[in-house]
């Protein structure tokens, strides 16, 4: 590989869901990726459910699907992971959203994001670096109460990972968030399990240079 090649930015990333999950892409193709999800919901209906009932329980997942995916929209999202397989019979309350990256000026001329990072880290509570794919990148894992004047209607876990974008010219930064709605009286260790499972699949992140 020559340098002019190492230096050059990605063109996109590879991540890889946990089994049971689907993606669905937000820039194009999001209907035939939604249909696909329903219809393999709508297969997987317990043997015994009235077929008179299987339209309105269609039309409900259609619903449910199309909120999910105008929420990860509105917040600049490009891609979306949702499970989509119950796992031990239970349906996880989470979801992975890939945002689109953003531009943000340097700390100072002569810096680079590493500064960037370090400016955030001290004004974000419970921030940390790690390594993704051999680039700094900056971790945070918060719990957001329920608040209907903000637009939250129910409380969740959120981890968000924010990641430059290495060799971005001006400098770009992707934000990966992952959210787990929180019942009321549920177990903490249970959101404990599956903020491992997201740091887990960040794990598997890769730049694509293709």
């Amino acid at each position: 590989m020559t340098t002019a090649e190492h230096r050059r930015p990605p063109n996109g990333f590879n991540l890889v869901p946990p089994p049971g999950w689907d993606v669905i892409p937000l820039r194009a193709g999001t209907k035939e990726a939604m249909d696909r999800i329903v219809r393999k919901a709508v297969a997987q209906l317990p043997a015994g459910f009235p077929k008179d009932d299987i339209p309105q329980a269609r039309l409900k997942l259609t619903q449910e699907m199309k909120k999910v995916v105008r929420r990860a929209g509105a917040k600049g999202g490009m891609t979306l992971y949702l499970p989509t397989e119950r796992l031990h019979g239970v349906a996880l309350p989470v979801s992975i959203v890939a945002s689109e990256p953003i531009e943000i000026p340097r700390v100072r001329p002569d810096s680079g994001p590493e500064a960037v990072l370090a400016a955030l880290a001290s004004v974000t509570p419970g921030a940390e670096t790690r390594e993704l794919d051999d680039t700094a990148a900056l971790r945070s894992e918060r719990d957001v109460p329920a608040d209907a004047a903000q637009g939250v209607d129910v409380a969740h876990r959120r981890v968000e990972y924010f990641v430059p974008v290495p060799d971005s010219d001006p400098d770009q930064y992707l934000t990966f968030s992952f959210s787990a709605l929180i019942a009321p009286g549920s177990d903490p260790a249970f959101y404990d399990t599956l903020v491992e499972l997201f740091d887990a699949v960040m794990g598997t992140f890769r730049w694509s240079y293709a």
